[in-house]
């Protein structure tokens, strides 16, 4: 097995007199859908945020093609190609598609124009359209805010604008919530696409269906540990059920 891309050993996080992590670890690799599940308390919301640079462990190593970084900020982490889709997407609603995919990254025009800062929205549309179209996100309509579009729509765009900057790794938290059949199909196809194109997607979801179905491996929290991992071919409710209450434990986990 190559190296895993992204590596969290033994991350311990304390909140006050609450211990989040208790020496977590979990790892994920190129081109993988690796779903992060456990139930709420288990530490899933404080592994993510220390991987994105949200938040920073109070001991343990986190390592990135196999050398140590200090995520010291989201920042740090996008520099590095680490994006995040959070479940309340972060969108701009007054905001077009294409400005929500550049928010952030706008690019503005050359010469005597691009100094007194005005955009080039002609280009960002096109390549707008261009990543849409690649990803397979399918909009009614690209010239209205993105508060008019439909929830799958919406997340689509949260998905895509995370997705087409991350070079390294992706965490999804519940991207599929509150979306019917067809558009969580339809996320869940970008998921697969991204996946393709060699980058690291970690999916935290609740949705254990949905998990088996995606997901390549998964790994399982539980009180702040890692307690379980488990390739998603061979498991079934029960294995995740089972983890996830402390029916089973791995002890190589």
């Amino acid at each position: 097995m190559s190296e895993p891309l992204l590596q969290a050993r033994s991350l311990v996080k304390h909140y006050g007199g609450v211990e989040a992590l208790r020496g977590a670890s979990f790892e994920a690799s190129a081109g993988e859908v690796v779903a992060l599940i456990g139930d709420n308390g288990a530490g899933k919301s404080t592994m993510v945020k220390c991987l994105s640079g949200a938040e920073q462990p109070d001991s343990g190593e986190i390592l990135l093609d196999g050398k140590p970084v200090r995520l010291d900020s989201p920042t740090t982490a996008r520099r590095l190609g680490i994006e995040t889709v959070y479940q309340d997407l972060a969108v701009a609603p007054d905001l077009d598609p294409a400005a929500n995919l550049f928010l952030g990254r706008e690019l503005t025009r050359g010469g005597l124009f691009g100094k007194l800062g005005m955009l080039d929205k002609a280009t960002m549309r096109r390549r707008a359209a261009e990543e849409f179209g690649r990803l397979g996100v399918q909009l009614q309509n690209v010239d209205v805010p993105i508060g008019a579009l439909s929830g799958g729509q919406r997340q689509s765009v949260a998905v895509a604008r995370s997705v087409v900057w991350a070079s390294k790794v992706v965490f999804m938290d519940e991207p599929t919530a509150a979306l019917g059949v067809v558009q969580r199909e339809r996320v869940l196809d970008v998921i697969r696409k991204v996946r393709d194109a060699g980058v690291a997607v970690v999916l935290i979801s609740h949705n254990m269906p949905e998990v088996l179905s995606v997901a390549d491996r998964v790994e399982v929290l539980r009180l702040g540990t890692r307690v379980a991992r488990l390739n998603a071919a061979d498991a079934t409710l029960e294995d995740l059920v089972g983890a996830m209450t402390g029916a089973l434990i791995q002890e190589d986990a």
